[in-house]
Formats: structure tokens, C-alpha cells, sequence
């Protein structure tokens, strides 16, 4: 068992990837030696499993020799589901509480899941509701009270103030937001497309923190919204006497990748529509400059990431219509979902109701 091995560096006192190579190709480590002990061994019949947060540090060389296999994050009900089976119990006993002396109620424990923690696995969870316990057992055993029923009052005044907010209304409140979705090292997130205008001469101006790809993906954004501004309702040289700020806020954060490609283009067109983008609606996919909607990775992850935040409709290539199945039967439920080939299908969910003109096929090329 590899653990962390995104963690791997390599720099003059040695690269540890050389010999990982090594190790994990089947084709020749069965006489791996080992430079340490200086012993030949055979690793042939070994198994191998290594855990990483993200791809993007490990060598491509080193994940060529690798089968990956993508664990999602879990969903609410899966973190309601193990919090009461699992952790709750085991924090009680840790605690030296009885179960009859403090009774965690289903909305305090989703209190706890959608206020205080933000990951695709339990592990703050299991830390909240350990600070729950300490409150509890600490009254207890004051004498101030002999059991203890953890509601949701009870969860906000042990834990204080919520450390994560549902501000979709507040943020697409004005024109020029857009909410996508991207996948980070902890699960699903939400990501704000923020757009603005100053007077100018036609100039691209992207801040965020964002890599190569997601520059590229905002400069096509840009070109195929110019190229539709009649479309759109607008004069010709809308653009030209501007210049366009893309911003995509939490700014130490690095964010790479073409998935946000339709949500510049939305928050693009919501800026110079002077249209607020559907508080409902969140979106993810590849734009090119004809305007097709490409597929894109990390679906699972960046649909549960809109269903925590409490988003109802996400916006999605029509190609990854297959990857709905590995969603759970409930989402599917709760949920709609828009599939798009082109961007005309995108601005008709973001901007219900809108006076949009929908391009011909002979515009579309």
C-alpha cells in the first residue's frame, strides 16, 4: 500500500518516481533490486495500490502504469446514513456517554453535514460531532443536566457560528454571474464566474488564479458571445468600446480546466444582456467558438456538489448523458437535468422567460 503518492517530489536529493517506475511495471519488476539491502526480489506476483488526491502532480510516465479507479465523494444521505450508524456511536463510547444520555436528531446531524463541513468524506464530520460529545459529556458530568437531546439550536450554540453558507441567491443576484461547478482534491465545489465591463477598446482581462486551459476556455467564451452580440439584442460594438473583466473568486485557490467554458459564456451574456442568471441553475461544460458543448470530467462529483448547495437544475453536455447512471437513484430524483449540445440550449434553462433569440443553423456555422 502507496499512500499520498501525489505527495512524491522530486528535486537534487534524488527522484523517487525513477524507482517507482520501476516497481510497478509488471513487465520488468519481477528482478527489482533492491539498492538498499542490494538483493534481488521478484514483486511480479505483488499487488500494488497506491491512494492520491489529484492526478495532476503524478508523473504521466508513472500513471501510465497504473489502472485508476475514481472514488466519488458521498452524498448527503450516505453521510447522514454513516454519521448515525457509525460515528455517532463510536464518539459516544469515546466519550464515555450512553446512547439514552445524548440523542442526535436527524436535522441536527444535516445541520452539522450541510453548515459546519465541506468534503467528500466524513472526516470533519466525525470531528464536529466529537466536539458535540465533549460539550455534552462536560454538562453531564457538571451535574447542569442528566441527558442531553442535540437538536438544531443545540448544534449552533455547542458549535458557533456556520462555517459554510448557501449564498447562490445572493451571488447571482446581478448581472454577470454565472455558478459552475468544478472538482477539487476534496470532492465537488461550486465556482463563481464573475464578469464586468469598463469602458475600453475590446480587452480580456482574467484574474482568479486560473491556469493555461481556463484562460483559453474564457477567450473563447468571449470570442463566441462577440460573434452573437445581435443575437444577444446588442449593438454591434458592444465589446469593442469595453473591456471585459472575467474574475472567478477564492483567489489562492489554483483552477485549471475547460469546464467552465459554457459558464463564462453565460455570465458573459448575462453582463451585457443586463440579465440576472437563474438562481437555480448551475453548468458545466467545454465551450468551442461554433458554440457545441463539449463533455467533461468529474460529473458525479460536481452534481452532488450542486445538490449540497441546494441548486435544482444543472445545466450539462448532452455526451455525458451516460454518466447520470453513476449518480444515486435520489439525486436523479431531486434534481433536473439539461442536457445541451449547443449553447442556444444553455441560455434558454440560465435565463427562463428571456428574449433570446435562437440561432439558426446558419449562424451556428
Amino acid at each position: 500500500m502507496i499512500d499520498e503518492i501525489d505527495k512524491m517530489g522530486s528535486d537534487w536529493r534524488g527522484d523517487p518516481s525513477s524507482a517507482m517506475l520501476e516497481v510497478l511495471d509488471p513487465a520488468q519488476n519481477s528482478s527489482f533490486r533492491d539498492h538498499y539491502l542490494d538483493l534481488p526480489f521478484d514483486l511480479s506476483k505483488v499487488l500494488f495500490i497506491c491512494t492520491a488526491n489529484q492526478l495532476e502532480t503524478i508523473p504521466p510516465p508513472l500513471q501510465d502504469r497504473m489502472e485508476i479507479i475514481r472514488l466519488s465523494g458521498y452524498t448527503e444521505e450516505e453521510k447522514l446514513g454513516i454519521a448515525k450508524r457509525y460515528l455517532v456511536p463510536k464518539q459516544l463510547e469515546a466519550h464515555g456517554l450512553e446512547a439514552e444520555n445524548v440523542k442526535f436528531g436527524d436535522k441536527a446531524l444535516r445541520l452539522i453535514i450541510s453548515e459546519y463541513t465541506r468534503e467528500a468524506g466524513v472526516r470533519n464530520l466525525d470531528r464536529e460531532i466529537a466536539a458535540i460529545c465533549r460539550k455534552a459529556a462536560a454538562e453531564i458530568a457538571s451535574g447542569k443536566r442528566k441527558t442531553a437531546r442535540v437538536d438544531e439550536r443545540r448544534v449552533r450554540s455547542w458549535l458557533g457560528r456556520p462555517r459554510f453558507r448557501h449564498e447562490i441567491r445572493k451571488r447571482t443576484s446581478d448581472p454577470g454571474v454565472a455558478t459552475g461547478l468544478a472538482v477539487t482534491p476534496v470532492g465537488g465545489d461550486i465556482l463563481f464566474i464573475e464578469a464586468t465591463a469598463v469602458p475600453g477598446e475590446g480587452r480580456l482581462i482574467v484574474t482568479g488564479q486560473l491556469g493555461e486551459v481556463m484562460r483559453e476556455s474564457a477567450q473563447a467564451a468571449l470570442s463566441w458571445v462577440r460573434g452573437h452580440a445581435t443575437d444577444l439584442g446588442l449593438e454591434e460594438d458592444w465589446f469593442a468600446l469595453r473591456d471585459v473583466h472575467i474574475h472567478v473568486p477564492a483567489g489562492a485557490v489554483p483552477k485549471d480546466g475547460p469546464s467552465a467554458g459554457i459558464a463564462m459564456a453565460t455570465a458573459l451574456s448575462s453582463l451585457a444582456m443586463n440579465r440576472p442568471v437563474s438562481e437555480e441553475v448551475a453548468m458545466t461544460g467545454e465551450i468551442t467558438l461554433t458554440g457545441q458543448v463539449l463533455p467533461i470530467g468529474g460529473l458525479r462529483d460536481k452534481v452532488l456538489a450542486a445538490q449540497r448547495a441546494g441548486i435544482g437544475t444543472v445545466i450539462l453536455p448532452k455526451e455525458n448523458e451516460a454518466d447520470l447512471d453513476d449518480l444515486p437513484r435520489d439525486v436523479r430524483k431531486q434534481m433536473t437535468f439539461v442536457l445541451a449540445d449547443h449553447v442556444d440550449d444553455v441560455m434558454e434553462a440560465a435565463f427562463p422567460g428571456a428574449d433570446v433569440v435562437e440561432f439558426s443553423s446558419a449562424a451556428r456555422g
